[in-house]
């Protein structure tokens, strides 16, 4: 009967979801969402669920290996995601157990945090503490890499996130109340110019 009433509820909050984008001011860029996750560990499950969302619900979200060719060549690459990152209204960052061991992952973050739009934290599997760079890389990145990316550590360690357990949580409500928050932020983004980072 319990599971029935939630699917009901998460139902109805679906439907809310798709009227409510359907109502989102007209675009006026090309992507709307960047999703940054570590591939190894999210690519099959939070990040790939909210990328197939937002795109039901009428968004334009980024998400490396999804929205770009396969082949493309690494400079075309980080060209694109720097792009993309600009071009985003909300940014959405899928902190898991091997996130900040991945050097694209921490420049994703610190171009995030310097675009100064909406970021969300989804803490999947992994605590906001947790949010810092190795004595290994503070030996092999440069001083300058190592100061953005532990400012950009910083914030999102000062920042209200989502956490998430893989094993004991409910992914279809994470990716409706991520949904939910995003499409919010997107539409106050494009209704006009406000600060809405977090």
């Amino acid at each position: 009967m319990a599971s029935s009433w939630s699917y009901v509820i998460l139902k109805r909050q679906t439907s809310q979801l798709i009227n409510s984008s359907r109502s989102l001011p007209p675009a006026t860029s090309r992507h709307d969402v960047f999703i940054s996750h570590r591939g190894v560990d999210t690519r099959n499950t939070v990040a790939g669920l909210l990328y197939d969302r937002f795109l039901h619900l009428g968004m334009r979200p980024f998400l490396v290996r999804r929205s770009m060719v396969e082949e493309e060549e690494e400079e075309k690459l980080k060209k694109s995601i720097k792009a993309a990152v600009a071009d985003c209204k909300v940014s959405v960052a899928v902190f898991s157990p091997k996130y900040c061991e991945s050097y694209p992952c921490l420049r994703e973050l610190a171009m995030m945090v310097e675009a100064k739009k909406r970021l969300i934290p989804i803490f999947c599997d992994f605590k906001p503490s947790a949010l810092r760079l190795s004595e290994e890389q503070r030996k092999v990145y440069s001083q300058e890499e190592v100061e953005r990316f532990e400012r950009a550590l910083q914030e999102v360690r000062l920042t209200v996130g989502i956490p998430f357990d893989s094993n004991s949580g409910n992914y279809s409500e994470l990716v409706s109340r991520t949904a939910e928050i995003v499409a919010k932020n997107i539409r106050r983004a494009r209704a006009g110019p406000s600060s809405n980072f977090c």
